[in-house]
């Protein structure tokens, strides 16, 4: 069952002050197995923003089933917000920022173009060129891991192309994460700093973000938010366990991880 944006709003409802938690949460109609497929998807957002890189086309999949496409990248919003706060604390020392200003810029410009398109681009044309994009890339990242290269792209061009391209698709649909991984693998970024660069570029973007949300889009209420906060508890414990994880994961394991994780999230998306 999708939920759209319009039974979001409960219109000549009480004023935001007054929301009843329980009348807003049972406005959403979700299911019994439509809440454990969210707080799956939750727990699998803390595991992400952790460092467990390539899983966030699985939570954008499951999030668009239950509550439609558009409606469904609001949702997750304020979620992946509260996420980015716990992962730039906890992988703070290891940021590398001359990498987040080379992104920056253009991340931001996508994001605009982003907004602009957002209402009109065709959900399956935007589906199927991001899938033969991330799918390409790794193809690319596996012929330079075999090939042992430590070459490392110094080209404007290509950190402006990376820019851009997660700046538009972390608009239009919270799929940045397989463009930003190639390009901290291409950076071959160590382990740690991978993730807490990646934690800090996706905090400021995500909140450069929401005020598009909620006043252009109208994706994120204070409807919206009360589902979000029942479900913070599940990326609070996602992302303790995941950063557990990470530690045990060599840095060449962690590499082959992000790349095979990724191509998965790229074939779900062509073939979904």
């Amino acid at each position: 069952m999708r939920f759209h944006r319009k039974s979001l709003l409960l219109t000549n409802h009480k004023p935001t002050t007054n929301l009843n938690y329980s009348e807003v949460l049972q406005s959403f109609h979700l299911s019994v197995v439509q809440w454990i497929a969210i707080c799956f998807t939750v727990f699998l957002l803390g595991l992400s923003k952790s460092g467990i890189k390539g899983i966030g086309i699985i939570i954008v999949v499951i999030l668009a089933f239950v509550f439609g496409e558009k409606t469904s990248t609001g949702i997750l919003l304020p979620m992946l917000i509260f996420a980015d706060i716990f992962a730039v604390i906890y992988y703070n020392k290891h940021a590398q920022w001359h990498y987040i200003k080379k992104l920056l810029p253009a991340m931001v410009f996508g994001v605009l173009v982003g907004v602009w398109v957002g209402n009109d681009i065709s959900e399956i044309i935007f589906k199927r060129t991001m899938a033969v994009i991330v799918i390409g890339s790794v193809l690319i990242m596996f012929f330079m891991e075999n090939l042992k290269s430590t070459a490392i792209p110094t080209n404007r061009w290509f950190s402006n192309a990376a820019g851009f391209l997660a700046g538009f698709t972390t608009m239009i649909g919270n799929l940045a994460g397989p463009i930003s991984d190639i390009y901290f693998l291409a950076m071959r970024l160590p382990k740690n700093e991978f993730i807490g660069t990646a934690a800090w570029l996706f905090f400021i973007i995500n909140l450069f973000k929401l005020p598009f949300h909620i006043f252009v889009w109208e994706t994120v209420s204070a409807e919206t938010l009360v589902l979000n906060s029942v479900l913070i508890p599940m990326v609070i414990l996602g992302f303790f366990l995941g950063a557990y994880m990470v530690k045990l994961i060599s840095n060449v394991n962690y590499r082959r991880f992000v790349l095979m994780v990724t191509a998965l999230g790229g074939i779900i998306m062509l073939f979904r």
